[in-house]
């Protein structure tokens, strides 16, 4: 069996933003946790990253709540992406709202954002496994500049893909 993760680059058009978003508050903490949580776990799982859950404390989140934007509905997290220098990382979608466009919309979001900021190239890094992230990539804008592909059967190279997974999805 084998695993495939792309970094991925932005190519397509100016994009506005369609969400309005609110920066990450402690008070989303559990909440935030536990939505990223839910998204990550079978990625996690298959990989056999642990731990599966990887947030278990908010003290987690210090490094990086100042880069987490929030879509809110009637104060529910609905979505959020984080913003890490030139890189879209931690794109999810509460799973009570997937399936409803969110996804298209967070990511038109957030290439706005950094193209406001001048902030180009603009990057992600997407898990082969999540063929409908992976749809989603490709059907707006971005396009594969690297691929990383490991067989199960030979540990030395499926330990430096975990270490690069660790390194990019945390």
């Amino acid at each position: 069996m084998n695993i495939i993760a792309y970094e991925m680059k932005y190519v397509g058009g100016e994009q506005v933003p369609i969400l309005t978003l609110v920066p990450f508050e402690d008070k989303y903490a559990d909440e935030y946790m536990q939505i990223y949580n839910e998204c990550f776990f079978e990625m996690r799982r298959a990989l056999d990253v642990k731990p599966y859950h990887y947030y278990q404390s908010a003290e987690q989140l210090a490094e990086r709540k100042d880069k987490i934007y929030l879509y809110l509905q009637e104060n529910v997290i609905v979505g959020s992406f984080v913003l890490c220098d030139n890189e879209i990382d931690d794109v999810i979608v509460n799973p009570r709202f997937q399936g409803q466009g969110y996804g298209k919309k967070l990511l038109y979001t957030a290439v706005a954002m950094m193209q406001e900021r001048k902030i180009l190239p603009i990057i992600l890094h997407v898990a082969a496994w999540n063929e409908r992230a992976l749809r989603l990539y490709e059907t707006n804008g971005f396009e594969t500049t690297l691929a990383i592909k490991v067989k199960h059967d030979k540990p030395t190279r499926l330990q430096e893909l975990k270490q690069w997974f660790m390194r990019v999805f945390g």
